[in-house]
């Protein structure tokens, strides 16, 4: 049980860097620092929106509007956080 618990930590950990990622990409794109016409930047661009977006977008729901300010992945990343403190604190070490 707890090697099933180690993978669950590890997935949280690579979508954690996953939604960092999307951070950085999405305004490195909003600056125009990367080239938008590049078809390998429009493929990552895509592939890290299609990973986040599932999750960020019910959050974006339930946030007031802060102007051109996006906190969803401040929110997604504290809830990750803290899944792995409950998990680590009350789960792991009573699972033999």
């Amino acid at each position: 049980m707890r090697a099933i618990l180690d993978v669950v930590f590890i997935i949280l950990n690579l979508y954690t860097w996953v939604i960092i990622a999307n951070v950085i990409f999405s305004w490195l794109y909003a600056f125009n620092v990367v080239n938008s016409n590049n078809q390998f930047i429009a493929m990552i661009g895509q592939t890290l929106y299609n990973l986040t977006e599932p999750l960020l977008r019910p959050i974006r729901r339930f946030l007031p509007a802060m102007g051109g300010l996006d906190l969803s992945p401040i929110v997604l990343l504290l809830g990750i956080f803290l899944i792995e403190r409950v998990i680590g604190l009350y789960i792991y070490p009573y699972v033999f």
